[in-house]
């Protein structure tokens, strides 16, 4: 009866833990995505979200972890000419995780190891927020998704990733 139990109890913990979304890719963080109205963003945070200037980001918690979320309004479609939505998200949380297992505590060469065939990808530094210095331990690797038109950003300080961005690609 003792075995029954503690099978039962791994496989509901198991479950619970496959149940949470902490995926990362160039279209989301978790359960976020780019593009998603912000009506459907409100139902999930369980919050009002703002439209954002670039600057300022609301910041949502997915199960205790912090994403920051970009609203913009812009045009989707004829449908749908001018919509808030998602276009960009940021996190600094160690528990989302691309599926070739890349995070936040990662090295740049485990990215360059992992996406070393990935079609476009760049590496560079990072300057001041002037943009007048370039900043010597700091810099982005960035993915590019030609077919989403979104990058998927990983900063990296002294070469280590602390903090990854997902957010529209706008030919800038």
């Amino acid at each position: 009866m003792k075995k029954i139990i503690s099978l039962f109890v791994f496989i509901l913990a198991f479950g619970f833990m496959n149940a949470q979304d902490f995926e990362v890719s160039t279209l989301r963080i978790g359960p976020y995505k780019i593009f998603m109205e912000k009506a459907e963003a409100e139902k999930m945070a369980g919050t009002k979200l703002k439209i954002t200037d670039g600057t300022i980001k609301n910041n949502v918690k997915y199960n205790g972890e912090l994403i920051q979320i970009d609203l913009y309004e812009s045009y989707i479609s004829e449908a749908k000419p001018n919509v808030a939505s998602v276009m960009g998200l940021t996190t600094t949380s160690k528990k989302f995780k691309t599926k070739s297992g890349i995070g936040i505590g990662n090295t740049k060469d485990d990215l360059i190891n992992a996406y070393r065939n990935h079609p476009s990808f760049t590496v560079h530094p990072a300057w001041d927020e002037k943009g007048e210095k370039r900043l010597k331990d700091t810099g982005y690797f960035t993915l590019e998704d030609l077919d989403a038109g979104t990058q998927l950003s990983f900063k990296f300080v002294n070469n280590i990733i602390t903090e990854i961005s997902v957010y529209l690609n706008e030919g800038c």
